[in-house]
């Protein structure tokens, strides 16, 4: 950190990081001391055609591997040296590096000219020539692997940023830093909208999706074009922070949890609520289709419903309304146990802001229930980063009805399909006296909950559960008012409920902080942190709080790189902890509705999150979500199979200890 300079650009790629691929390619080069005992042991032998020509090509070829050999040490010796925010140490790893390049250049020579020789069909001793051959591969394939490397860790914004680099941002009047910041970001945005366009090439370019482009474009080039941060300083920080986190969590006291007692009506609902977000969550888990039940089913569930996908749509089926249906009925039926005549309307339209959907009657419950489906293709994922606010026009008595652009689009358009194809009213002229349910899980939990603000003035006794929704939804106002209709439901570390633009700008400052403050060198950060979220242990009481006077080393320019503690970083503050202020395009947005947040007791061991595991559940306030856990399950707490069975689990707990003592309310927590 910060990236290298060479030829007169920035590279993705800081000094420090060359001590993995550096030990790599000296493992290789081990090679060599076998080349030396083989020329030691064989030089009498090399009396054949040609002999002398091998002789001089092994004695040359052993000095270019122990000049590079010598080049690499050096370099993994420099790499090894400071750490992330103080280069100093390393301020010679340009020389080497240019030294190293230039040694491929003799190196392809000598490569070729071995092959050359190999394919010439010279007849000397074996042993000899299948020495030179492993020497030949094992240079090409250096060769390539670099030539690959090179590709990875170029910076399309290298050539704009590198002339700034020598001079630094504390040279730059408050001007010219802004313009040079609005300059970078422009750019930017062009270079990530094009990378977004060659990675969803293959999904149609209407206007809905040229839109989701330039959002996308824009979203990552804010968050990623005000900072200096390499791949490998991404990763070393996030390691470091959830070593911090649960540094802090081990060491907090009990009296530190402040505690409050659940208000009467909040504890008699819940077990009634998460009854109910256990048999609904089987309806968003239905709108993923095939691939979720074959996924849950991994034995049996290809058997099952394989009968569906290998005919034609039946009689019965077409009674169904919808498109696209595929495998995907047959799933629908496993997972949701009803029968094909409960179904009103199944659609598996997927384009950009148009989500798949389903309406069925839940006779059960007595509700008519309206399923949209989670994130699933590309065009979910542009969907989900149309991150922009949105001005909504609802009929309800609200200030601020603004909410989270891609996923109001989403909304929107399910609505007419519901109210304009008049799939709600053919459903209610079936079941007059059932009330609606909508529900969704992810990217659907969040159409859900706004596909439920939209119908709340026509259907005043709406309800929506909310299965792991986005935390940058609804605007705060908007939030108070979804609270008396909507629940949402969050599980464990799950990072998609703590994950908006706002915590993405505090979760860039928290890294900035923590590598500033940290006086190990990278690679030990890595290995460590790796270690650490493999297996656990003892976190590393990380991070070190530098002195003042050691920091002022961190700001001075080294290397014609960027310093770390760059003035011109809006993510960047040493005195505050307070939250950073979001652009003006990406105002702090919020969950929906009330909170149940399952909080998992103990814990179920690091490598397989499949294993039993005991949950707790509890009212959370949107408050506890407005930071981004580090952990191993921030990914896995999102699935919906997972988050299916910690329902499960929670609900027959609770019900298990309905004759306890405390008559089933000891997991009852409000924070």
């Amino acid at each position: 950190m910060p990236g290298m300079v060479l030829f007169g650009r920035r590279w993705a790629f800081a000094s420090d990081d060359l001590v993995f691929p550096g030990l790599f390619e000296l493992f290789l080069r081990v090679l060599w001391i076998g080349i030396l005992a083989l020329y030691l042991m064989h030089r009498g032998k090399l009396d054949c055609a040609g002999g002398v020509l091998l002789s001089s090509y092994l004695i040359v070829l052993m000095v270019l591997l122990a000049v590079v050999i010598c080049t690499v040490s050096a370099i993994v010796h420099v790499s090894m040296k400071g750490t992330i925010c103080n280069p100093g140490p390393r301020k010679s790893m340009s020389k080497l590096l240019y030294i190293r390049l230039a040694l491929f250049l003799p190196e392809m020579v000598w490569a070729s000219l071995g092959a050359a020789w190999i394919a010439s069909g010279v007849q000397c001793d074996k042993t000899v020539v299948n020495g030179i051959i492993a020497t030949v591969i094992v240079s090409w394939i250096i060769i390539a692997s670099t030539v690959v490397t090179i590709f990875i860790v170029f910076d399309p914004l290298g050539g704009k940023i590198a002339p700034h680099s020598s001079a630094g941002p504390n040279h730059l009047d408050g001007h010219e830093s802004s313009q040079l910041l609005n300059g970078l970001k422009t750019a930017a945005a062009s270079v990530w909208e094009a990378r977004i366009k060659f990675l969803c090439c293959c999904i149609g370019k209407d206007d809905h999706t040229r839109v989701a482009f330039s959002s996308t474009a824009e979203l990552f080039s804010t968050c990623f074009s005000d900072t200096d941060l390499v791949p490998s300083d991404i990763a070393a920080g996030l390691a470091l922070l959830h070593q911090q986190q649960d540094n802090i969590r081990n060491n907090q006291e009990p009296h530190e949890v402040i505690s409050h007692s659940p208000e009467p009506s909040q504890e008699a609902d819940l077990d009634a609520e998460l009854e109910n977000c256990r048999h609904y969550m089987q309806f968003a888990a239905a709108a993923y289709g095939w691939p979720l039940y074959i996924y849950r089913n991994q034995f049996t569930g290809l058997w099952k419903i394989g009968g569906d996908c290998c005919r034609n749509r039946t009689t019965e089926y077409d009674l169904v309304g919808g498109d696209r249906l595929s495998c995907h009925f047959g799933s629908i039926l496993q997972t949701t146990g009803l029968q094909y005549r409960d179904f009103i309307h199944i659609s598996f339209h997927d384009k950009v802001y148009e989500l798949p959907f389903l309406v069925a009657l839940d006779h059960r419950k007595e509700a008519i229930v309206v399923a949209v489906r989670g994130t699933m293709s590309l065009q979910d994922i542009l969907t989900d980063l149309s991150a922009e606010n949105e001005t909504l026009n609802l009929e309800c008595e609200v200030q601020d009805c603004s909410a989270h652009k891609g996923i109001s689009q989403a909304a929107r358009y399910v609505y007419r399909r519901l109210v304009n194809d008049g799939i709600l009213s053919q459903a209610f002229s079936i079941a007059p006296e059932y009330r609606l349910v909508i529900v969704g899980h992810s990217l659907g939990a969040g159409a859900a909950a706004l596909l439920a603000i939209m119908l709340r003035q026509s259907h005043p006794q709406v309800r929506c559960y909310a299965f792991s929704p986005p935390r940058g939804l609804l605007s705060k106002s908007l939030y108070e008012y979804s609270k008396s209709f909507i629940v949402s439901v969050v599980l464990g570390d799950d990072v998609i409920p703590r994950l908006s633009v706002t915590n993405l700008e505090d979760l860039k400052r928290r890294l900035l902080r923590v590598i500033a403050h940290c006086n190990k060198p990278k690679y030990k950060i890595l290995l460590h942190g790796c270690w650490y979220e493999l297996f656990g242990g003892d976190p590393d009481n990380l991070p070190t709080e530098l002195d003042g006077g050691d920091r002022g080393d961190l700001t001075q320019p080294l290397l014609a790189e960027q310093s770390l503690l760059t003035h011109w970083s809006p993510a960047y503050s040493c005195s505050s902890d307070s939250p950073l202020e979001s652009p003006t395009k990406y105002p702090p947005l919020y969950p929906p509705g009330r909170i149940i947040h399952l909080e998992e007791e103990g814990t179920s061991g690091r490598f397989c999150c499949c294993s039993a595991a005991h949950y707790r559940a509890k009212w959370s306030h949107e408050s506890e979500f407005s930071r981004i856990l580090i952990g191993p399950k921030m990914l896995t707490d999102h699935m919906p199979d997972i988050l299916m069975r910690a329902l499960d689990s929670v609900v027959s707990d609770r019900a298990a200890c309905i004759s306890c003592p405390a008559g089933g309310g000891a997991n009852v927590d409000v924070v």
